[in-house]
């Protein structure tokens, strides 16, 4: 998926992570890229997030749901008060 782009797979996730997590412009994570060290234009970037966004909602909401699942057993586990 990530195999025809000039950025590694990091750099367009955390791209994608800024615009979606927090409400920013294109510029805005455009601007957060170039703190960083990358020169990306915010087009780019948009490209990125209409590509990319799914897989990065099915990451973040498998990790949740794996968090709460842990948290649930983690409760259901405990011996009841007696």
């Amino acid at each position: 998926m990530f195999e025809r782009h000039r950025y590694p797979r990091v750099i367009i996730l955390q791209a994608v992570y800024f615009k979606l997590r927090f409400t920013l412009s294109y510029r805005d994570v455009e601007e957060l890229m170039s703190i960083r060290g990358i020169k990306v234009d915010h087009s780019t970037i948009q490209r990125w997030v209409f590509k990319f966004s799914k897989e990065v909602e099915k990451k973040v909401l498998s990790h949740l749901l794996d968090k709460n699942l842990k948290v649930q057993l983690f409760f259901n586990s405990k011996r009841p008060m007696t």
